[in-house]
């Protein structure tokens, strides 16, 4: 009976800075929300790197979303944003891009940019109505040959 009481007292999920030891965690779930995983050195390097705003969504011990952004003068472009594929359709996905563009706007970063597949229906809806808009293509951008699809460059003022 203890398994159905924790159905219904689990705690909503919460937004925190990243830090180096979520690289496990965030490169599992990279490699499967995207066509090519990031090692997790690749991960660790990220992390370690004072340009790099990130935050983690979930719980103390599981990480159920990630977002990474890195910052240049008065803009940042976001790397990578996954969510797990259990929680997607929840508006976890909204909830950690609106917390992490308010921090980055809060570092003094003035536009966001961000490049997303052109056949990620479910982003681009997530995209636009947080407010950003295209503002370039990439043809053949991801994948390659007959596979290969576009690329969509998006921005928002933080202003």
């Amino acid at each position: 009976m203890s398994w159905l009481g924790n159905l219904f007292t689990s705690e909503p999920p919460t937004i925190s800075d990243a830090r180096q030891h979520d690289a496990p965690a965030f490169c599992s779930l990279h490699a499967r929300s995207f066509r090519r995983g990031w090692s997790e050195d690749e991960m660790e390097q990220l992390l370690r790197d004072p340009q790099i705003t990130a935050h983690r969504i979930g719980s103390k011990d599981k990480t159920i979303g990630f977002v990474l952004s890195r910052r240049a003068a008065d803009e940042a472009e976001i790397l990578s944003i996954a969510v797990s594929s259990r929680q997607r359709g929840r508006g976890i996905g909204r909830q950690l891009l609106m917390y992490h563009m308010q921090r980055l706007a809060g570092l003094g970063t003035k536009a966001l940019f961000l490049e997303v597949e052109e056949a990620n229906a479910a982003a681009r809806r997530l995209y636009q109505k947080a407010g950003f808009a295209q503002v370039g293509r990439r043809p053949s951008y991801y994948g390659s040959g007959k596979d290969a699809v576009a690329a969509l460059v998006l921005r928002r003022d933080l202003t």
